[in-house]
């Protein structure tokens, strides 16, 4: 099953029966110099229908010894599912302002904890009203879902799996390429990366206007990393600062067929022990 659905496909579908299609805003930005709080932004203009998902508070537990973002608690989950309307079964559509990383997260999350059916607005908000898509201010009702979360839906790995993937498939690093080689580190007090890990910028996925690259260019894209079109599951994995591009990472490879695994703890738990190893450089 694709994970992207485009403007044009959502629109249709709305068209259609609106009741068919949970709509869940995750607008969201890791720092207040990349703009407003996700909240904020959602408050402003969204979706008509979507409720709003916190990432930092409802898609992540609370920062610690697990990372900036560890995985959340499954009543977390389900708490927030329910209140946008969902079932487990639900077609649920996710976005943010554009880039989909807010919104990959949440595609992750709810996939994980036990969602069928996750698509990402490819383009997010931008791309939505680009086609002539309505926005409002306008906050829905709280819904009523029976979303029951439970977690083990995709591929986890850990610091130990991080590394066994980094030594015997392909591990991808999907920070900028400064923060990998360990040139700059802007969040993290360790500079660096996970040695024997790829770098793999997540931005190399999109275009300028934020929609992901067609089928083909992703499967180039990844071939030249060293991941074959047919890597079996478990032979690859992605991790970034705090899980949350890394989850854009995977859903790119997902695309493309490989089911890659998320190490969702990422660069800010790895450095909390002292004792894994560090590489910088290429």
């Amino acid at each position: 099953m694709r994970a992207l659905i485009s403007a044009d496909e959502l629109l249709a579908d709305l068209v259609r029966d609106p009741r068919t299609v949970v709509l869940v805003d995750v607008q969201w930005s890791l720092t207040t110099a990349a703009g407003p709080p996700g909240r904020d932004r959602y408050a402003a203009a969204h979706l008509p229908g979507a409720h709003h998902v916190d990432l930092d508070a409802e898609l992540a537990g609370p920062p610690g010894r697990g990372g900036r973002h560890p995985l959340p608690q499954a009543h977390s989950v389900a708490a927030a599912a329910q209140r946008c309307g969902a079932d487990n079964d639900s077609r649920i559509v996710v976005y943010d302002q554009g880039p989909s990383f807010g919104a990959a997260r949440a595609w992750w999350v709810l996939r994980y904890f036990g969602a069928t059916d996750v698509r990402v607005l490819d383009g997010g908000l931008a791309a939505w009203r680009a086609a002539g898509g309505t926005v409002t201010s306008q906050l829905p009702e709280p819904g009523a879902g029976s979303f029951e979360a439970h977690a083990g839906g995709l591929p986890l790995v850990d610091a130990a799996g991080a590394a066994e993937v980094a030594r015997q498939g392909i591990l991808l690093d999907a920070r900028a390429v400064e923060r990998f080689r360990g040139e700059i580190e802007p969040i993290d007090p360790v500079a660096g990366h996970i040695p024997g890990a790829v770098s793999a910028p997540t931005t190399e996925n999109l275009r300028p206007d934020d929609r992901f690259l067609g089928v083909a260019e992703l499967r180039e894209l990844f071939s030249r990393k060293g991941i074959p079109s047919a890597a079996p599951m478990g032979t690859v994995a992605a991790y970034c600062g705090s899980g949350v591009t890394a989850a854009h990472e995977v859903l790119a490879l997902h695309e493309v067929g490989i089911e890659a695994a998320l190490y969702a703890g990422s660069w800010s738990e790895w450095i909390t022990d002292p004792s894994r190893p560090v590489a910088t450089g290429d």
